[in-house]
């Protein structure tokens, strides 16, 4: 994003300042519909927090699997979650304002558009269901300013980005965030199956591959490709079930290790790291590169995938995201 200049900057807040420069614009017909996309765009970001808190609560209340079986009347549905029925009211109406839900006939209540989705997506139910803990970090967000914020609920999902010694984390700390990745992996998958051509190549190293979701998908579409798995030997056991249940044990090798500290196997012409290296600061991403390209054959390559803001971020929605989700992870 490009700055503005000083002085362009000063004269338009001096005037948006302005409460009778305002009051002039509202009564010019075109000045008028900026103005209220202006307000409309001001009032957004204020109740910004409570849409999140109806999806959070539809989803708490697995509403949405509810109505992927068909409508029901809010009655029902109120009888049937113990909640008082016009409070449920309220939080269908308020869902029908953010397509989760839809009015149908007969006073019943289904599944809108954004709902639909929703429910299909084993993945996009468990990302959507986890900012519960981005939520309670976020309801002190001077907190996570400070130069050292207290203990975080996603630190605390996310172990291996504050701790000094991530290879000594054990399988049952692995156990949540690893479920929780290799849930929305698979859409991850899918996105770079269509952009990258794995044929040319004879052995992929995927580095914190987790349960090893990513590779059984590339190992499903690519089945002359030998795989390996480094990860957290945490986290080595949930790779190993995953993969032996999808018919790759044959074709895989499993490494345990922290890549910050363990030596990486050189035996492999593609190295992978997906959503790894947003997940830490500058210097630790530095030095993992270069352990990568020295592991690399020549020739070898590198497939980085990562979610970016730029372009394709035109309102910088994922940006925001990003500054204060890894903020409250503790990178």
């Amino acid at each position: 994003m490009a700055p503005v200049p000083n002085r362009i900057a000063a004269w338009r807040n001096r005037l948006l300042a302005d409460t009778d420069f305002r009051n002039r614009l509202q009564r010019m017909p075109f000045a008028r519909r900026i103005a209220r996309r202006r307000a409309q765009s001001l009032f957004a970001i204020n109740v910004g927090f409570i849409n999140s808190q109806v999806l959070a609560a539809i989803l708490e209340l697995k509403l949405l699997d509810r109505l992927a079986d068909g409508p029901v009347s809010s009655d029902v549905l109120a009888q049937e979650l113990d909640l008082d029925a016009a409070r449920l009211e309220r939080l269908l109406e308020a869902g029908a304002v953010l397509d989760l839900v839809e009015a149908r006939s007969q006073h019943r209540w289904g599944l809108g558009p954004q709902g639909a989705v929703l429910a299909s997506d084993p993945g996009l139910l468990a990302m959507s269901l986890h900012h519960r803990a981005l939520y309670a970090d976020l309801a002190e967000p001077v907190h996570l300013l400070r130069k050292q914020p207290p203990t975080t609920e996603l630190s605390q999902l996310w172990p291996y980005a504050v701790s000094d010694e991530p290879e000594v984390i054990g399988t049952k700390d692995t156990e949540r965030y690893t479920e929780l990745m290799a849930a929305s992996q698979r859409m991850i998958a899918e996105q770079v199956l269509g952009a990258f051509d794995f044929s040319p190549f004879r052995r992929l190293l995927d580095i914190g591959g987790g349960s090893g979701a990513f590779l059984a998908a590339v190992g499903e579409a690519f089945p002359n490709l030998a795989l390996g798995l480094f990860d957290l030997p945490g986290v080595i056991p949930h790779a190993r079930s995953r993969l032996e249940a999808a018919g790759l044990a044959n074709r895989m090798e499993l490494h345990g290790g922290n890549f910050h500290e363990t030596p990486l196997p050189g035996s492999y012409d593609l190295i992978s790291l997906v959503r790894i290296a947003h997940d830490h600061d500058d210097d630790p991403v530095r030095d993992l590169l270069a352990k990568i390209y020295e592991a690399l054959p020549p020739g070898g390559t590198l497939l980085l995938a990562e979610p970016l803001t730029g372009r394709g971020d035109r309102d910088g929605l994922v940006g925001n995201y990003f500054r204060f989700y890894l903020m409250a992870m503790g990178s």
